[in-house]
């Protein structure tokens, strides 16, 4: 077994383990006192009869959250109606939006960037305006997209798109200045015309920086995704995490936590290889 293999298992051994410590504290966390302490009466009206009592098992274990998330696999696109609609019918609405969201965010900013980063004087002028608007928070735009748009949905894409812009701008930009001057140099004086300089020369020397910029931008957006849906009702995973929170369902909300966080793991994970695919291609 090679040194790079041994390291492999080691982490994943390191991994179980932490996995195991955590299930472990949370299921004892989670198991029946059979006590009662005084609770807030305000809290036991709002939780309920468990509440009222005091248990620790209010709080849903390993094993429950386990069984929820098979039923959930299941049958997950169930549709009962508005709100009754299966787990993965909400996450693929989620997933549509931050791809919507993302898409047109890319369109804007990677040639956007482009031009910024090729040239000094452009950069100069329109730097104020990105430091000004890039630190807004997303939401902050939601009102404003809901008065002028109408549309609860298309107002969660505007602001996945206002969200994603920034990072693959920034980058981009960044990536185009960063080229070595050595290599336009050489298309300058084999007289390459500007789109073929764009294309051959500078867009694989940047490559790799706007696929960071995508990177961090797919993170974001789909952690404000579900801000967003909070907000706007409706359909999708951050919608159902605050349906199931009027519902009182823990259980369901753990479970809409770790698919969450699934998802944005292997939306990471994909970006990650493609990053890896750009920057190694040779």
């Amino acid at each position: 077994m090679s040194a790079a293999s041994r390291e492999r298992v080691r982490a994943l051994i390191i991994t179980l383990l932490i996995l195991i410590c955590f299930v472990g504290a949370w299921h004892i966390a989670s198991t029946p006192t059979g006590g009662t302490v005084k609770v807030d009466e305000e809290y036991a009206k709002l939780v309920g009869a468990a509440a009222a009592t005091g248990q620790k098992s209010a709080f849903p274990g390993p094993l429950e959250v386990a069984r929820k998330i098979g039923s959930h696999l299941a049958n997950p696109f169930y549709d009962n109606g508005p709100n009754d609609k299966g787990l993965g019918i909400q996450l693929a609405y989620s997933i549509a939006r931050v791809a919507a969201g993302f898409g047109l965010a890319a369109l804007v900013a990677v040639p956007l960037g482009f031009v910024i980063g090729m040239s000094k004087t452009l950069y100069a002028a329109l730097d104020p305006f990105i430091q000004i608007l890039k630190p807004i928070s997303p939401l902050a735009w939601m009102p404003l997209a809901l008065f002028t748009l109408k549309d609860s949905s298309i107002s969660a894409i505007f602001v996945i798109f206002v969200c994603s812009i920034w990072p693959m701008l920034i980058n981009t930009a960044f990536g185009v200045a960063s080229v070595r001057r050595e290599w336009l140099d050489v298309s300058r004086t084999l007289e390459v015309g500007p789109l073929r300089k764009a294309f051959l020369v500078i867009l694989p020397a940047a490559a790799p920086t706007i696929m960071t910029g995508m990177r961090i931008s797919i993170g974001i957006a789909w952690l404000v995704i579900v801000a967003a849906e909070m907000l706007v009702g409706g359909t999708g995973i951050g919608y159902f995490v605050w349906n199931e929170w009027n519902n009182l369902s823990i259980t369901n909300i753990l479970t809409a936590i770790l698919m969450i966080g699934l998802v944005g793991m292997l939306l990471d994970a994909g970006f990650a290889r493609l990053q890896r695919v750009v920057t190694y291609r040779d």
